[in-house]
């Protein structure tokens, strides 16, 4: 049994737990920050995407939208997809990527 605390998760991502088929991470924007320059996609994964804190506005491919506590959203492998914060407030999320996208650890 692979059980771990979100708690653990102290950088701006982290990767929290890998199996072969699943893989579990955490982000935290802070105000103003985004999750890169431009939109980048996971070729092979598909990312869900659980809003914890805050608020984020989002561009998956062509389409445009506002995340915030409580809102999901699914990113299928393939889609470019960059997130911002725009608010003063830090903002959380909860991933799931299948299959595992980044190194374990």
């Amino acid at each position: 049994m692979n059980v771990t605390n979100i708690e653990k998760a102290k950088d701006w991502f982290e990767v929290l737990q890998t199996s072969g088929r699943s893989q579990t991470a955490m982000m935290t924007l802070a105000p103003g920050q985004s999750t890169g320059q431009k939109a980048e996609a996971h070729e092979k994964s598909d990312q869900v995407l659980l809003m914890l804190e805050g608020e984020l506005n989002g561009e998956v491919d062509d389409e445009r939208t506002t995340l915030r506590k409580g809102d999901v959203i699914m990113i299928p492998a393939g889609a470019k997809h960059r997130f911002t914060n725009r608010t003063q407030k830090r903002a959380v999320t909860f991933n799931v990527y299948s299959p595992p996208t980044y190194p374990a650890g």
